[in-house]
């Protein structure tokens, strides 16, 4: 098989289990919290990285902004042998209440984006594997560990979420709003792999607030505290899920 051409991998390069969060600059901060990593490949917004936690070998690909390149590295990651993926990202809160630094655990995504639609119909759910979702939650309780756990949204317009958007999704109890699980879900569900999301609030919409609107970096300063929790109950829930 030729390798993959955008993650730049071939079939035997990753392990059965990739955390997929998109920023590059994360990879480099999940890889720091493992015992040892490799970078195998670099190009574009993917960055990919093996990586050892706890005797569990694991691989980390950052996707970049958006369910386009997310479906890609979906894509070529199940191309490879990948089998589970899990999101690690960020995340706009819906409902009053949800502070910038909380996480949240998907248990689906709205489908308010167009990738998907050009696999599947949008009745079609956009839904984690029940085993990755209990393992994130599991972990994040025997870390003590508070998550939100419900439906998020999947948008593929950042600054086309108005007002009257922000209202639909809070009346629909939405928890949040991000751009890559419902793709991430939809894709992995068509080729029999697993996945699932937890995500690190950086600002409320309902409230006002943004990320970066209010700070000089793109994350408030607990949201980036806060992003390094939900990888340690990411990594935790990747070794039960080896097991």
């Amino acid at each position: 098989m030729a390798k993959q051409p955008h993650l730049l991998v071939e079939e035997g390069d990753l392990n059965d289990i990739a955390l997929i969060p998109g920023d590059p600059g994360r990879v480099d901060r999940i890889a720091n919290l493992c015992d040892d990593s490799e970078v195998v490949a670099e190009n574009r917004e993917y960055k990919v990285v093996n990586a050892t936690y706890e005797g569990t070998d694991l691989t980390i690909c950052s996707t970049g902004i958006g369910c386009p390149s997310a479906a890609i590295a979906v894509e070529e990651l199940h191309e490879v042998g990948v089998e589970t993926v899990i999101r690690v990202g960020t995340t706009g809160a819906l409902q009053e209440g949800i502070e910038i630094g909380d996480m949240i655990v998907a248990t689906g995504a709205a489908k308010n984006e167009g990738t998907s639609k050009r696999y599947e119909s949008v009745e079609y759910p956009a839904v984690p594997d029940y085993g990755v979702l209990s393992a994130l939650v599991d972990s994040a309780e025997a870390n003590d560990e508070d998550v939100h756990v419900g439906p998020i949204a999947s948008d593929d317009a950042f600054y086309a979420e108005t007002d009257e958007y922000v209202e639909e999704w809070e009346a629909a109890n939405i928890l949040s709003v991000e751009m890559e699980a419902a793709a991430v879900f939809s894709l992995t569900r068509r080729r029999g792999m697993r996945a699932g999301a937890i995500c690190t609030v950086d600002g409320n919409l309902v409230e006002g607030t943004q990320k970066g609107e209010t700070e000089d970096d793109e994350l408030p300063e607990k949201a980036k505290n806060n992003v390094e929790r939900a990888i340690r109950i990411t990594l935790d829930a990747v070794v039960d899920l080896a097991e």
